[in-house]
């Protein structure tokens, strides 16, 4: 799997998940660190890379885009050090490979990861 690692997090997050087995790049060695969070889409999209950003922007894009590509990786956690929270999100990327490989949002939070396959659709009530 490969990944894409939002500015909003430490390009320590590189090192982790190389470490781990994945392909991984930091946005700050691609383009400029003000772009906007599309253009960061569009490459992942174009380039066959899921995001992990750690803020919500990602996702709203997804829903209102109704995207299939690219799967997006919420770290939804208080503490984003890699040194804290690498191992769980390690174990969350190897546990639904299929699905983000497929198109999927997985919100990361370390008590109760969520995912939802891509396009998101509505809830029906």
């Amino acid at each position: 799997m490969k990944l894409l690692i939002d500015m909003n997090l430490s390009p320590r997050w590189v090192s982790i998940l190389a470490e781990a087995g994945f392909e991984v790049i930091h946005w700050s060695s691609l383009g400029r660190s003000n772009a906007p969070d599309t253009e960061i889409m569009n490459f992942a999209r174009a380039n066959g890379y899921v995001v992990l950003p750690h803020d919500l922007d990602f996702g709203a894009i997804l829903a209102a885009t109704h995207g299939e590509k690219p799967s997006v990786v919420q770290i939804r956690s208080e503490d984003i050090s890699p040194d804290v929270t690498g191992t769980s999100v390690i174990a969350a990327l190897r546990q639904m490979t299929t699905e983000l490989e497929e198109g999927a949002l997985l919100s990361f939070d370390p008590n109760r990861p969520r995912l939802r396959v891509l396009p998101l659709r509505p809830k029906v009530e």
